[in-house]
């Protein structure tokens, strides 16, 4: 188990590294000058130079990669050049906010979608299947938006039961901080098990098919007790992984449901900061984003290893 976690550490290290050359270096071709955004209407020839020279770009590209990755070895992200704050304890907090929406989200969705993918492989073809692979295609063909806006129209404007528009953290009003949370976990939730469900009914169905299920039926055991003792384990790590995918993904930024439901998360201050060409805030979003992945697969990968003992002997 050992061996596996570090190879699989290992393996992380030149991905980050390649996703920090090019992310840097695809951020310098966005059209625009973030001295002259800064500056705005204001701003002549004489002020944007003096600012860019502050800023340090109107050094070369590869020196500026070099002081970038340097610092970033030393935790220091550099500072927004639109906020005016350490980019680093920036991110944290914005990250902070989308996990509030996405653990909730994908926890709900893994409970509810999970079993239903199971009982829906097990009465394959009966209107129960039918109608649960109904559902979740429905549910998959939603955009977020738009299902996100449908809510706010119904539970907020005419019910009147939850907030609009707006973000209350938890931390200052527990009761208030959940009330504006409602919505959006129900949209990513909503969105979220018709994935779930496909993916659960697949990897049973597969899994239903073997011979050992054959075996367990002819000694007679209950079909409750071979779903969940003989099938569910084995039928449970194809949609690990594609937990982890969705984990990942949303973690990394839910800019769509943030915008929607005026969520100051990390997907938002990534729009942000693109938008204002805020250089550091951008790499430094990014590579946050690959980091995020690269911790989210490396838990999945030992998970896995519960469910499928061989990956580790691979």
């Amino acid at each position: 188990m050992l061996r596996f976690f570090l190879v699989r550490v290992a393996s992380a290290i030149p991905t980050l590294l390649i996703v920090s050359l090019t992310v840097f270096f695809l951020i310098r071709l966005v059209p625009g000058d973030p001295a002259a955004l800064l500056l705005g209407d204001q701003g002549d020839a004489v002020s944007i130079a003096a600012l860019r020279e502050q800023l340090g770009l109107d050094q070369s590209v590869l020196t500026q990669f070099r002081i970038w990755f340097v610092n970033i070895l030393q935790g220091d992200f550099g500072i927004s050049l639109w906020i005016g704050e350490p980019v680093l304890p920036l991110i944290l907090e914005r990250f902070s906010v989308s996990v509030q929406v996405v653990i909730p989200a994908v926890l709900l969705a893994s409970l509810v979608a999970v079993p239903a993918g199971i009982w829906a492989a097990a009465r394959q073809d009966s209107v129960t299947d039918i109608a649960l692979i109904s559902i979740a295609t429905l549910l998959l063909s939603v955009p977020t938006f738009w299902l996100g806006l449908i809510l706010l129209l119904i539970f907020g404007l005419q019910l009147g039961w939850l907030p609009v528009v707006g973000y209350v953290s938890l931390r200052s009003d527990v009761v208030s901080g959940l009330l504006y949370l409602v919505m959006p976990v129900m949209t990513l939730f909503l969105h979220e098990i018709g994935t779930i469900i496909r993916m659960s009914r697949a990897s049973t169905l597969e899994v239903l098919r073997l011979d050992y299920i054959t075996h367990a039926r002819a000694k007679g055991l209950s079909e409750g007790v071979i779903l969940w003792r003989h099938t569910f384990k084995n039928a449970f790590g194809p949609t690990l992984t594609l937990l982890g995918l969705i984990l990942g993904n949303l973690l990394s930024g839910i800019a769509v449901i943030e915008t929607v439901f005026t969520i100051p998360g990390l997907g938002r201050l990534m729009v942000d900061a693109i938008f204002a060409r805020d250089y550091p805030v951008i790499q430094g979003c990014m590579l946050f984003i690959a980091f995020i992945y690269v911790v989210v697969n490396l838990l999945i990968d030992m998970l896995y290893s519960y469910f499928d003992p061989k990956v580790i002997t691979r």
